[in-house]
């Protein structure tokens, strides 16, 4: 069993950098994939970017300002966002799956943490 808890979100102007963070509990984190997905208002939860055996990948929306990392020694999973844009708006969660390749879909994983409200205004 994973916990997943989210910390960083916040307020910020157009331009800024905010860094998320996820904190995970339970045993063989390290064999977990992790990733964040986000949801804004009246949409559909999206894909963010993602941590697997394999590869590091990210939604087309954020490449070049967005850049995940992974402590494994600490079990953290964190986001660093630059160059924020007002459509970054939304509640950010932290998920983790078993599987090796997730898909980059919600419902490839297994665990999701409460979420954390990013606002980026213009």
């Amino acid at each position: 069993q994973v916990q997943l808890v989210e910390s960083g979100g916040g307020l910020v102007q157009a331009g800024g950098s905010l860094r998320l963070s996820c904190a995970a509990s339970g045993r063989g984190f390290s064999r977990y994939s992790m990733g964040w997905f986000r949801q804004a208002p009246g949409k559909e939860r999206e894909f963010v970017a993602a941590s697997t055996w394999t590869s590091t990948d990210y939604a087309d929306s954020v490449k070049g300002r967005f850049t995940l990392s992974r402590d494994y020694a600490k079990n953290t999973l964190s986001l660093q966002m630059n160059s924020l844009k007002p459509e970054d708006t939304a509640v950010y969660y932290c998920a983790a799956t078993i599987r090796a390749s997730p898909r980059n879909y919600d419902h490839d994983y297994d665990y999701w943490g409460q979420g954390t409200q990013v606002t980026v205004s213009s």
